[in-house]
């Protein structure tokens, strides 16, 4: 028993492994906002208080985490408020969801917190 026990372990070691390619650096900010670099031909630099990747520069202070990743995950945080107008609420194409996910319809919203998704935009509604 000893020995088959032996032989798989040193199979098992011995077998190939592939491992997953990541061919991006993905550096996420403390206020959410995530950048992806290409990692061919990766350079970091630290200077001071802050790290240089590539052709971007992150102030240190602001990085949450950074990990390797498959898809470019780079985000950016709006902080702009859109207006978005009754007329657009009545169209054909506009689809309005609980916070739940249950689509709802523009006639009689409770009070509530939507999210309104609109050919050009998605957005958050508050209805008082």
């Amino acid at each position: 028993m000893k020995k088959l026990l032996f032989a798989a372990m040193i199979l098992a070691w011995t077998l190939p492994t592939k491992a997953e390619t990541y061919p991006y650096l993905t550096f996420e900010m403390t206020d959410g906002a995530k950048a992806s670099v290409a990692v061919e031909s990766l350079t970091l630099t630290f200077s001071g208080t802050t790290l240089k990747v590539g052709s971007q520069t992150f102030p240190i202070s602001n990085l949450s985490k950074m990990y390797f990743s498959v898809t470019d995950e780079t985000s950016s945080v709006t902080n702009a408020i859109s207006e978005l107008s009754v007329d657009e609420l009545q169209k054909d194409n506009t689809e309005i969801y609980d916070l739940n996910g249950r689509k709802m319809t523009d006639s009689q919203l409770p009070r509530g917190v939507y999210i309104v998704k609109t050919k050009d935009k998605t957005c958050k509604i508050v209805v008082r």
